[in-house]
């Protein structure tokens, strides 16, 4: 590789640039954030560009766009330079007391809209060089290609490249509009709840209820045919108050119905399995200290979530955390 033009320049620096290009958005603006000039940053992108033998990014006049291989090279040059720092930091005996820079996270679309903001809030104010990235999804990303850090996730996780780090579960029951039934006592057993009118939240359950004795831990189980079958647990909720149907649902989400006499906790004594929460990031990445803080902000924040319970609360099993 020639760098006659820079002969000080090393590959850790050219790597730098390109991250600060991707990140920047532009040659230009990644020039000021680097205090050189925008053909400085050309020049070096070439420079790679022919070191690999591969095209880097498509430029056009108003946009720039990585190409598949740039987008490889992105995604392992950013991790590189992480583990470069952490190792830096860790030889020279330095602590990352003053973490920096950016995180992306997946949270769940709803229950991060609220309940896992305080927990947030807390890990940015500890870390006021740092930035976060909150996206609200439910689906499971894909990590490298999106360039997402880490998500949180409810419900089972069976992906044998992910490190699933246990935090928590939520408590389900079941619930149902005061009209939905014709008698004055609301349903107090499977059985009764089996000839309701049925709502499916698709993600849990499609086609069958299961519910367990509070007391007992008796299980019992019974087929649906929903009337409505959705991936939204907020659409399962107004499905539920327009008196649709009856359905298996968050405690904490219908919390302030059942309070206000909207819908009804069905069959108390029973509950649906509790669904776990999990931080993911994936099992080949280097946790960045940021990634560190931020797993440990949540690990620290969980137990004032509303809405949730400690594993320890049905010996839930844990995964190995890594």
């Amino acid at each position: 590789m020639n760098t006659s033009a820079e002969p000080t320049l090393d590959r850790l620096e050219l790597l730098h640039t390109l991250v600060r290009i991707v990140e920047a958005g532009s040659l230009s603006a990644a020039a000021r954030q680097l205090g050189t000039t925008q053909p400085t940053v050309s020049r070096r992108l070439r420079q790679l560009e022919a070191y690999w033998g591969v095209q880097l990014l498509q430029r056009s006049t108003h946009a720039m766009k990585l190409t598949e291989d740039g987008e490889r090279a992105y995604q392992q040059a950013k991790a590189l330079l992480e583990r470069w720092h952490g190792m830096d930091a860790d030889l020279r005996g330095r602590e990352a007391a003053a973490l920096r820079g950016h995180l992306r996270v997946l949270a769940p679309s709803i229950f991060g809209q609220e309940q896992l903001v305080p927990a947030l809030v807390g890990f940015l104010q500890a870390h006021p060089q740092v930035s976060v990235d909150w996206l609200l999804n439910d689906r499971l990303p894909d990590f490298i290609a999106e360039g997402i850090d880490c998500a949180i996730r409810v419900g089972r996780v069976d992906e044998p490249n992910l490190v699933a780090i246990a935090l928590a579960e939520v408590p389900r029951i079941a619930i149902g509009a005061p009209n939905l039934w014709p008698s004055d006592e609301a349903p107090q057993t499977p059985a009764e709840l089996a000839k309701l009118p049925w709502l499916a939240l698709r993600t849990f359950y499609a086609d069958e209820v299961v519910l367990h004795h509070r007391h007992t831990g008796e299980a019992a189980r019974f087929a649906i045919s929903p009337r409505l079958g959705t991936d939204n647990l907020q659409a399962l909720r107004n499905a539920a108050l327009a008196g649709v149907g009856a359905g298996v649902a968050s405690a904490w989400a219908v919390a302030d119905d059942i309070a206000h006499g909207r819908l009804v906790h069905l069959a108390p004594d029973w509950q649906a399995p509790p669904l776990p929460i999990y931080l993911l990031y994936p099992r080949s990445s280097w946790r960045s200290p940021r990634l560190k803080a931020f797993i440990e902000a949540m690990r620290a924040g969980f137990p004032q979530v509303l809405g949730v319970q400690p594993l320890a609360a049905r010996g839930a099993a844990r995964p190995t955390d890594s």
